[in-house]
């Protein structure tokens, strides 16, 4: 929903706009790639619900293969509420719902699709443990790992780090994993380091408006690579 404001508590105001979306940051990245050509299936449960249904349509729609797109009576589909201000500032709330159903009978199912990929991508909007099953199934069989640790867990298992190819966090999520605010490229740096310290291939921390900061095994000089100036439409 937008508005002008957001809304103090107990008050009811008056928006100008609502509109129901598609996102998910594995659906997103999912949809993102097949668009730039790449073969993707999508690992996930969605409700059977509207939402759930117009998900897969959604998919299908983007050339997604959704083999492995299971629906479930037992929670609803996963959903995000976002009320935004006309500065750009937002309130969310997220119901995880069938999300957190995604098990591991559902990964074995999907065992084949897994070991045959060339990149596997997990996050962290499924229950952590289905996530580092995929991983550790993705590299026995010699498949590249792309993990993207978001939401942040102050305590995420150490295993995250030894089974990524490519660590990808963003600044927000830097600091909750090291306890070091990333303010800078040094900060960044620092990170960086203290990442391949912990066993991943290779580092990315994203940067915003500043682009993001790659470090590796191989490359351990910490390259910056600059965004291009865009203005934002919607941080969301």
């Amino acid at each position: 929903s937008l508005t002008t404001r957001l809304p103090r508590a107990g008050e009811t105001i008056l928006g100008h706009k609502f509109f129901v979306g598609f996102g998910g940051k594995g659906a997103n990245q999912c949809v993102q790639s097949a668009r730039l050509g790449a073969k993707t299936s999508l690992i996930c449960k969605v409700g059977e619900d509207s939402f759930g249904n117009d998900y897969v349509e959604n998919l299908k729609k983007n050339g997604i293969s959704t083999a492995f797109v299971g629906q479930t009576t037992d929670a609803a589909t996963g959903t995000a509420s976002i009320i935004v201000n006309s500065e750009g500032q937002n309130v969310i709330v997220i119901v995880p719902g069938a999300n957190l159903l995604l098990n591991f009978e559902d990964l074995k199912r999907a065992s084949d699709v897994i070991r045959k990929a060339k990149v596997v991508v997990c996050q962290l909007e499924i229950t952590p443990a289905v996530s580092l099953e995929a991983l550790k199934m993705a590299r026995a069989s010699g498949v590249k790992t792309l993990f993207n640790p978001a939401p942040a867990l102050a305590d995420l298992d150490p295993q995250f780090y030894t089974h990524s190819d490519i660590f990808c966090c963003n600044e927000t999520e830097a600091e909750i994993l090291t306890g070091i605010p990333v303010g800078n490229l040094e900060d960044a740096e620092k990170v960086g380091h203290m990442l391949l310290e912990r066993g991943c291939k290779l580092v990315i921390v994203t940067l915003g408006a500043e682009g993001c900061m790659m470090i590796s095994v191989e490359e351990p000089i910490p390259k910056h690579v600059p965004a291009g100036k865009v203005r934002a439409v919607d941080t969301t």
